[in-house]
């Protein structure tokens, strides 16, 4: 998912550029806008930690692109592509390193596993939506 600092800043279409050029094939993506109460129910799994009110204000902040991505060893493959958290930490060249402004405004999130994968596509993308 594009997150709201990076479609603010115009980079979708290079963030979706780097994707696709990675080798990932697009099965689904979208433009919208989360409700902060969307958004707490994305990041339900934080409800505890500290960060979340701040989180679900920054995610409910502006437009986001999700996307569903195939591809072989998809997540794993992602993380590396969309590289540490921290940008600072981030190797050269990944999205974030290029694209984001924080740790909290970080341009991009990718699933931990193939079944928050699951859950998180299914968050966006009804199983009645063609692709």
């Amino acid at each position: 998912m594009i997150k709201p600092d990076a479609f603010a800043a115009s980079n979708s279409g290079a963030i979706i550029k780097m994707i696709e050029e990675a080798g990932f094939k697009i099965i689904a993506m979208k433009k919208t806008l989360l409700t902060k109460d969307r958004a707490g129910q994305f990041y339900e799994v934080h409800k505890e930690r500290p960060f979340y009110n701040d989180l679900t204000t920054y995610m409910s902040s502006g437009a986001i692109i999700p996307m569903i991505l195939e591809k072989e060893n998809a997540v794993e493959d992602f993380r590396k592509l969309i590289g540490a958290t921290n940008p600072k930490e981030a190797a050269p060249g990944t999205i974030r390193a290029l694209f984001a402004e924080s740790i909290e405004a970080n341009a991009i999130h990718g699933s931990d596993s193939d079944e928050n994968a699951t859950i998180e596509g299914s968050f966006f993308f009804s199983n009645t939506e063609q692709f």
